[in-house]
């Protein structure tokens, strides 16, 4: 049932990875690697801290077994392709924003099965999901869409700078459909399935991330933001593989993910409000910005 809102969804994420790529550069992707410290405190804020948290919650709460799956699968996933734009939009630097991205989505390959084997061992549960899984997974839905993106303004700044808009409107139209089908064929399920300690773990998960991400995202108050958006929300269609691959049987894994994606955007919201009108102050106006 959930298949063809799977499918809008990852979609979505596809158009909307290609409009980014049809404004920024090759240089704007390499960001992060010319900053490997930034790079450090970035990766310790997505793949240390959260699955950490994961860990714990599902541990200590008495949360229903596709929730717990959700919320191991999220935490090593890499970052959501959605949210550059929506980072962006907050006052986050496009530069830091879409080299976190490639930077966080070529180490998953590498860092995904690495913490696999990890919760294997934590866990005593048999995982499993190899580094070719991986790498096909984040290749098709985000590095492949941004170099071809990034071609197209390389060959064509006009054609690029005509098809960014119409991209990402129809990326964000799908989006929404998606979600929407989401809470028509599934609310009542949501609601039977899932109750109250459900919504909290997901919504606390999120929340977690907003905070480590601004205190690990450095001395530049617009990197935090950015770091902050990314790491308290992942990868949907990365995460639903995750599960899938390791835990098949659990069919409602793939519905915890995609309300954690729903509440994620809503706990998020007043962070970015915040963010943007601290950005729009005198004060922040002022203040020295550090090169880095």
């Amino acid at each position: 049932m959930t298949s063809p809102i799977v499918f809008a969804l990852q979609l979505s994420v596809m158009l909307s990875v290609v409009a980014l790529g049809l404004k920024v550069t090759i240089s704007d992707a390499a960001f992060l690697f010319r900053r490997p410290h930034k790079l450090l405190d970035a990766m310790a804020a997505m793949y240390i801290a959260m699955p950490a948290l994961a860990l714990t919650v599902g541990m200590l709460l008495d949360l229903p077994s596709a929730v717990r799956i959700a919320l191991v699968a999220l935490s090593i996933s890499p970052i959501p392709p959605l949210l550059p734009k929506r980072a962006l939009k907050a006052g986050g630097r496009e530069s830091y924003a879409v080299g976190l991205l490639v930077a966080g989505s070529l180490l998953a390959i590498v860092l995904i099965p690495l913490a696999i084997e990890l919760f294997q061992v934590l866990l005593g549960v048999p995982l499993q999901m190899s580094a070719r899984s991986v790498a096909w997974l984040v290749s098709i839905s985000v590095i492949a869409p941004l170099a071809v993106g990034i071609l197209i303004r390389t060959l064509s700044p006009a054609l690029a700078e005509s098809a960014a808009g119409p991209t990402a409107t129809l990326g964000a139209i799908l989006l929404a459909a998606g979600m929407v089908a989401l809470l028509i064929t599934q609310g009542e399920r949501l609601v039977s399935t899932f109750g109250p300690s459900t919504f909290a773990a997901l919504g606390a998960f999120s929340a977690f991330g907003l905070l480590i991400g601004h205190l690990l995202g450095g001395p530049r108050f617009e990197d935090r933001a950015v770091l902050a958006l990314y790491a308290s929300a992942r990868h949907p269609g990365v995460a639903i593989a995750i599960a899938q691959a390791n835990f098949p049987e659990e069919k409602t894994a793939v519905i915890a993910i995609l309300l954690a994606l729903l509440i994620g955007g809503i706990v998020s919201l007043p962070y970015t409000i915040w963010i943007k009108r601290r950005q729009e102050s005198p004060l922040a106006q002022r203040e020295p910005r550090a090169n880095v």
